[in-house]
């Protein structure tokens, strides 16, 4: 194991595992302390933040992998063998999401109100198991995939590692043909992305808009799909980019590789972009109260218009002025930078989505250390859980792992 993920101190560099899993460790006690306390609404609300915005990024990034399996685009093989990494969050996200029903009655805002007839959709049993299904259904698909994609890319040969030990195994008593595989693999390629974009239109629907339950739009769902797939390809962009400047592995991306993947996460942008005007202009013309206080609010109403133009600028504005540019997107420490910059305006658009239904008559910047210390957590889990898949397969820091057929 030769990558600075799977460093140990004897070899001088800093040892990641570690360090993220004291990070988590510390974010999820943290989280408990607070949540005991007086306000337990207050750590819940930045719990289901930071869940919605790490599961889109991991769901996100593991769609490009399909994607470009789908579409047979041979350029992205080794940002592929990356992306899949993301999917060691998958069993993570499912846990974090089952301990949402602990805090049932500090998230869901509707509970005991008077609802109108929504009783038969938002209420708390069909809520979690409507989610649980599709979350199952999902995840299923996404691990089904990577089976068949880790079939192509590793030597069947070696078992160096439990995980592999396990699959070595499998393989020896599954089927060989390596055109079936591939004809399974582009099979759940393709339901994962149904699957994707139906689990997390349902997703924004249920975890997002239901928290003020008298507002609605109709494209809610589209958004918060694509807003994954967006922060998705910014999540493996940086990744890429941290291993393609490591001197300690072999993993190396060409410029043009850089520059396609720039393109993808910029075209993404403009989409973005568009769902969102789309969204906001339908409910300015229309001027219908019920819909325009919920805008409103988190525009015109500090201290949110300051996170919306926040927003607007790190998600839309900045990168569509920088990644006009072709030459810029060849550049992994000025594409680190600019997705790091648009994940953190997702993490305030999160909060702004969220936060007005939980902390009411704000007269202060309502982001502290609490915020801090939990985001802080939730990203040292999700960096242990992609150096758990690197442990596990090593060989695939190389970017002449076996390539899929």
């Amino acid at each position: 194991m030769n990558s600075a993920i799977t460093e140990s101190p004897a070899t001088g560099r800093v040892p990641l595992f570690p360090i993220f899993a004291l990070l988590a460790g510390a974010g999820f006690l943290y989280f408990i302390f607070l949540a005991a306390g007086s306000h337990p609404e207050k750590a819940w609300l930045v719990f289901l933040v930071n869940y919605l915005l790490f599961t889109g990024l991991a769901l996100g990034a593991v769609l490009f992998s399909t994607i470009m399996h789908f579409t047979g685009a041979k350029w992205s093989h080794s940002l592929s063998g990356v992306a899949e990494s993301f999917s060691f969050f998958f069993p993570v996200s499912f846990v974090l999401f089952i301990l949402l029903f602990i805090g049932q009655e500090h998230l869901f805002t509707w509970l005991g109100e008077d609802l109108y007839g929504k009783e038969v959709w938002l209420n708390v049993p069909f809520l979690f198991t409507r989610n649980l299904v599709g979350f199952l259904v999902l995840y299923g698909l996404g691990i089904g995939y990577l089976y068949h994609s880790l079939w192509f890319r590793l030597d069947r040969g070696g078992s160096d590692t439990f995980l592999k030990q396990f699959l070595v195994k499998r393989w020896k008593t599954g089927p060989t043909d390596p055109e079936k595989m591939k004809r399974r693999m582009t099979f759940l390629a393709g339901w994962f992305m149904f699957a994707f974009c139906c689990v997390l239109a349902l997703v924004g629907f249920d975890l997002v808009m239901s928290m003020d339950p008298h507002w609605y739009s109709t494209l809610f769902g589209a958004y918060t799909f694509i807003k994954a797939v967006y922060s998705g390809f910014g999540a493996l962009i940086i990744l890429a980019g941290f291993l393609h400047l490591s001197s300690a592995q072999s993993f190396r991306l060409s410029a043009k590789q850089f520059r396609d993947a720039g393109a993808l996460f910029f075209g993404f942008s403009l989409v973005w972009g568009d769902f969102f005007y789309c969204q906001f202009l339908v409910i300015w013309y229309g001027n219908i109260p019920e819909e325009t206080t919920y805008i409103i609010e988190r525009t015109m109403v500090q201290p949110w218009s300051l996170f919306a133009w926040i927003i607007f600028i790190t998600c839309f504005i900045m990168p569509f002025i920088l990644l006009l540019s072709g030459k810029l997107k060849e550049f992994p420490k000025f594409m680190i930078v600019i997705c790091s910059l648009v994940i953190g305006g997702f993490w305030l658009e999160h909060f702004l989505l969220l936060a007005p239904n939980y902390l009411h008559s704000v007269d202060r910047f309502p982001i502290g250390l609490n915020e801090v210390i939990i985001t802080i957590g939730f990203l040292g889990l999700f960096v242990v859980s992609i150096i758990a898949y690197f442990r596990q397969f090593p060989e695939l820091l190389n970017s002449e792992a076996g390539e899929v057929a």
